[in-house]
C-alpha cells in the first residue's frame, strides 16, 4: 500500500481514539447504566488461537452494555486484497468474573453475510463460557452450528478450544501468558493438541499530556503445527 494510504488509515484511527470509551448520560446529567464503546486496533498480522489468519489489518470494535449484558461487534479488514474480511457479533453476560455468551463468526468468501443455508453458510456459531479469578482466567469455547469442521463420516466435530490466561506485571509493563488447546479432532487439530502458547505485553505510550497511545506485542507458538508468530499492534 502507498504511503498516502497508510497515512489516511492512521489519521482515521487517531480520530477514533478520541471517541473511546464513550459513556451515555441520562437526561438529568447522571451517568446511565448503558455504556457504549468504540475503538480499533492496527495489527502487523492477524494471529488468533495459534492460527495465522492474515497480514496487516485494521480491527474495529463497537459494543453496547447494560447491567452485565452486552452486544458487541468486532471486525478485521486486511490491507492485502486477498485477505478475508471478518465480522463477529457477540451476545454476552458478565457478572463478578463469570462470563457466558454466543458468538457469530462470519468470514467473507463466496457467500453473502445473510446466507444461512445449512452446510453452505460462511457463519460459524460458538458458545463460550469462562471465569476470571483475577490471578488466572479460564475459558471454554465450542462451535455448535454453521460452517464447523466435519469429520470423515460427515458428522459435526463441535470444534472446541479452551484457554488459560495468567496476567502479571513486570518492568512497568502489563503481561499476559496464554495456554490454549483443543480437546479432540476439529477445526484446530486432528486430535487433542496444544495449539497456542503465547506471551504478550502491553504498555501505554504518552504522546502529550492529554493523548496516549496503547501499544501491544505478542509472541505466539503453535506446537501442533510447529509455527511461531510475532505480532505488534496499536490501539485507538
Amino acid at each position: 500500500m502507498e504511503a498516502k494510504k497508510y497515512f489516511k488509515v492512521l489519521l482515521g484511527l487517531t480520530i477514533l481514539s478520541f471517541l473511546m470509551p464513550i459513556s451515555l448520560k441520562a437526561d438529568d446529567g447522571k451517568e446511565s447504566d448503558v455504556e457504549v464503546s468504540i475503538g480499533a486496533d492496527l495489527v502487523s498480522n492477524y494471529i488468533w488461537r495459534g492460527q495465522d489468519l492474515g497480514g496487516v489489518s485494521i480491527q474495529p470494535t463497537l459494543a453496547i452494555s447494560y447491567k452485565g449484558f452486552s452486544l458487541g461487534s468486532w471486525g478485521s479488514i486486511g490491507f492485502d486484497q486477498t485477505d478475508n474480511k471478518e465480522i463477529d457479533l457477540t451476545l454476552g453476560y458478565e457478572n463478578s468474573g463469570f462470563n457466558i455468551g454466543i458468538t457469530d463468526y462470519w468470514i467473507s468468501g463466496n457467500e453473502t453475510f445473510f446466507h444461512f443455508k445449512a452446510k453452505q453458510t460462511a457463519h460459524v456459531f460458538e458458545g463460550n463460557i469462562g471465569y476470571d479469578f483475577g490471578v488466572v482466567a479460564l475459558s471454554w469455547n465450542t462451535n455448535f452450528a454453521g460452517a464447523d469442521y466435519c469429520k470423515k463420516d460427515g458428522t459435526r466435530a463441535y470444534s472446541s478450544y479452551f484457554q488459560v490466561d495468567v496476567p502479571f506485571s513486570l518492568g512497568g509493563v502489563d503481561w499476559s501468558a496464554e495456554l490454549g488447546a483443543t480437546p479432540y479432532e476439529g477445526a484446530y487439530a486432528s486430535s487433542f493438541a496444544i495449539v497456542n502458547v503465547s506471551l504478550g505485553a502491553s504498555k501505554t505510550l504518552d504522546i502529550t499530556k492529554s493523548f496516549s497511545l496503547p501499544l501491544f506485542a505478542k509472541l505466539t507458538a503453535n506446537p501442533s503445527t510447529e509455527s511461531l508468530y510475532f505480532a505488534f499492534g496499536l490501539s485507538f
